[in-house]
């Protein structure tokens, strides 16, 4: 089976040391849901056309933040949604002041913001800029005008590429998010789009198949007939294709779906992946703090409702077992491609990964060329990254 490259010695990530105890988190994360329109593949916290919520919006989240008593020092600060630099100026300003109020960012912090090519200017990257803000991601998807009307986008190649002029020009790191296995999409439109985001020399580029989830728009008209799915084989292609070109461009393939120039992977969501502890704020949005997992509402308008009355805005709340807490952060490091130092994990965790996956299945991964398991490290292989989505049952036991 074909290997991952050797990548160079780099520093072991910090989620295979154990944070000491009752450390609180490092990192936040807020929720902007304001769309000028819904997409038809997003299962996100949105809410479209409704830019006469965002005043009450801002109070809320004013009111959520304070509930932390004191601010909360960061070291990574993730404004995502939604569509934040759909706010316009003003309101964006004050959300920027609100949150790192409440989140101030420490001395070399992270700091990114989610952005629209089809609504993000000079008045918004300005905005952003002296708010601190040092990495901006775009929802580029496709730079090929078919396929993004088929994904229901609404910007072009030309915003997209004035999107980064005003990011870099603002001294912000650059991520492009790339989706692929659209209906209709052929493996060379795709190479093109991957062609189209090198040349514009971004940081770092996210690339996902598309997804039909339940709920969506897309997933009523695929259960109608009315879109098709891609071709597994063809989803594989692509997939590939995107590890090879982004690669050969330079880019690190640091995440199953993540490729970084040197230095600027996305260290928020390396949180993540690391099973370190996170805030959150904002309708829909996840935190996890002191060991506790808690979802807000994902009703914009409830939110609001709940958080403007003095009430507990959470609607979900759970404290893993341990054992169960083991096996979400092995799936999670496991995405990375660095993979899990096993010692490290085993004392973290108080499971072996071993245990985890049963020794023989383990075992029967590796000998199938899904797993390698060099130096003390288990890491999926490149076949493994091509159908890691089932293998992550195996070890959840779902």
């Amino acid at each position: 089976m074909p290997q991952l490259p050797v990548q160079p010695p780099q520093p072991l990530p910090r989620g295979d040391v154990a944070p000491p105890p009752g450390e609180p988190p490092r990192a936040a994360y807020i929720h902007v849901p304001f769309c000028r329109h819904r997409c038809g593949y997003c299962n996100f916290t949105v809410v479209a056309g409704r830019d006469d919520l965002v005043p009450r919006f801002l109070q809320a989240l004013e009111c959520e933040l304070a509930t932390l008593g004191q601010p909360r020092q960061v070291d990574t600060l993730f404004i995502g949604g939604g569509t934040p630099t759909l706010l316009e100026p003003a309101d964006l300003e004050r959300l920027l002041a609100i949150i790192t109020a409440w989140h101030p960012l420490a001395a070399g912090g992270e700091f990114s913001v989610e952005a629209n090519p089809e609504c993000f200017d000079q008045a918004r990257a300005s905005c952003l800029a002296a708010a601190g803000v040092n990495r901006i991601s775009l929802g580029a998807q496709s730079f090929n005008p078919e396929k993004l009307r088929r994904l229901e986008r609404s910007h072009t190649a030309a915003d997209i590429a004035r999107s980064v002029e005003l990011a870099r020009a603002a001294g912000a790191s650059v991520s492009l998010d790339l989706i692929f296995a659209a209906p209709h999409e052929t493996l060379d439109q795709w190479r093109a789009d991957v062609h189209a985001a090198v040349v514009l020399q971004p940081d770092h580029v996210s690339t996902y198949g598309l997804t039909f989830e339940r709920g969506t728009t897309f997933w009523g008209r695929l259960s109608r007939g009315e879109l098709n799915p891609a071709d597994e084989e063809l989803e594989r292609a692509m997939y590939a294709e995107g590890i090879d070109l982004l690669t050969a461009a330079g880019f690190e393939h640091y995440e199953v779906s993540n490729f970084a120039r040197p230095r600027h992977r996305c260290r928020h969501n390396q949180v993540y992946w690391e099973a370190a502890p996170y805030y959150a704020a904002g309708p829909g949005a996840a935190r996890y703090v002191d060991g506790c997992r808690q979802v807000n509402h994902r009703s914009t308008t409830t939110w609001m409702k709940r958080v403007l009355a003095g009430q507990s805005p959470v609607a979900e709340s759970e404290i893993l077992p341990p054992e169960d807490r083991a096996r979400e952060a092995l799936v999670l490091g496991l995405r990375r491609i660095e993979g899990v130092a096993m010692d490290a994990f085993a004392r973290r965790f108080g499971y072996s990964v071993e245990s985890l996956f049963g020794p023989e299945l383990l075992q029967q991964l590796i000998d199938q060329g899904l797993f390698a398991c060099e130096q003390g490290r288990l890491r999926l292989t490149r076949e493994g990254l091509f159908v890691s989505d089932s293998l992550w049952s195996l070890v959840l036991r779902c």
